[in-house]
């Protein structure tokens, strides 16, 4: 919890200078109250329940004025409410080794399966893009809340050579946040982003690198860098089920995501010995690359799964559709203190008209 207005705080200092003049005040009383012949028809009249009832009130007086002070310093906390609004980006492997037969009736049919029940089960109010990604990354379906077009673009899915996941994490983070100005053509072509320096590997499809020597018109302002997962407007769900050939490193692409507070959860898919049998004449064997996966999800304050069957990738959708339908938000609680302060002061007053007949 973290206070707007700390400055208010101070003003607790001042409770036990109340509770010292309490005491003193009822010292005072005792020393000019009337002597009785017997202390113990005072006990009597008094009664064991008078002793304790007498501090109740002060009390609870003392409570509310504390509860009123915190409620002005404006406490607020981060709290799980309901999400209103939120786009989530799915970014789904689609390169060869996607045949792969460990997973019934192979890998590509039943992520196809998993991902249209996990878009089915999304509450309403949540929109979808998707992004696939082999040798290049493309954008086959928008942002859209309407499920009849994502679920036909998960039936649309091509399988292709290679895999570039840092180009799919990109395309897919620029797909969540067009507003950002990302420079998707400098990040996918060029500035060492890639380990073997080539240029236009991993890039989207359908546009090609620009020639050095061509001006280049002036990009868009780059969004100011924020705490690694602190964005809420949405998030990215990347599926892999192998490792890199081409394209940026996708823990270099990861650190971008990081810088606007996207968070990226990724899902690690298939078995570690899975293979593709009689790929043009030859089986060839397709190795999770959990590492990278894992990288990915640390740097962007997200979580890793893994999904060694189709049942596995179902729970793992199931986990992630209830992680969406719900969201942390730095929220105001001060007008939770603020009642609680009035119920407190309302008691004191109350129980002292009905035990003493007079207010505190």
């Amino acid at each position: 919890m973290r206070f707007i207005w700390p400055d208010f705080l101070w003003g607790l200092l001042a409770l036990p200078i109340l509770v010292g003049l309490y005491v003193w005040l009822l010292r005072r009383r005792r020393r000019n109250a009337v002597r009785y012949a017997s202390l113990s028809l005072v006990r009597q009249a008094i009664g064991p329940g008078q002793r304790w009832r007498r501090h109740v009130p002060p009390a609870l007086l003392l409570t509310g004025i504390a509860a009123a002070l915190i409620a002005a310093a404006r406490p607020a906390a981060n709290i799980v409410l309901p999400a209103d609004y939120m786009t989530i980006v799915l970014a789904i492997d689609v390169s060869r080794s996607m045949l792969a037969n460990d997973v019934e009736p192979n890998r590509i049919h039943a992520a196809q399966v998993a991902a249209r029940e996990f878009i089915r089960e999304l509450p309403d109010g949540i929109r979808v893009g998707i992004v696939t990604f082999a040798g290049s990354a493309q954008v086959v379906q928008g942002v859209t809340d309407r499920k009849e077009d994502m679920l036909a673009a998960i039936d649309r899915f091509q399988l292709q050579r290679a895999t570039a996941t840092g180009s799919g994490l990109l395309v897919a983070l620029a797909t969540l946040m067009p507003e950002a100005g990302i420079d998707l053509e400098s990040l996918l072509y060029g500035q060492g982003f890639g380990r073997d320096g080539a240029r236009g590997r991993g890039a989207v499809e359908s546009r090609p690198p620009a020639p050095v020597a061509a001006p280049k018109a002036a990009p868009k302002a780059a969004a100011a860098a924020v705490a690694p997962g602190s964005y809420t407007g949405g998030a990215i769900v990347l599926l892999s089920d192998g490792r890199r050939t081409n394209g940026p490193d996708p823990v270099m692409a990861a650190r971008k995501a990081a810088e606007l507070g996207v968070r990226v959860y990724t899902v690690g898919f298939g078995t570690p010995n899975g293979s593709i049998p009689g790929l043009e004449g030859w089986s060839f064997y397709v190795r999770l690359d959990e590492e990278a996966l894992k990288a990915v999800a640390k740097v962007t304050e997200a979580e890793y799964f893994y999904a060694g069957s189709a049942v596995d990738l179902r729970k793992v959708y199931q986990h992630l559709t209830s992680r969406f339908a719900l969201e942390r938000r730095d929220t105001e609680i001060g007008a939770l203190f603020a009642g609680a302060s009035a119920l407190f002061c309302l008691l004191a007053f109350g129980l002292s008209a009905l035990w003493f007949r007079r207010s505190i």
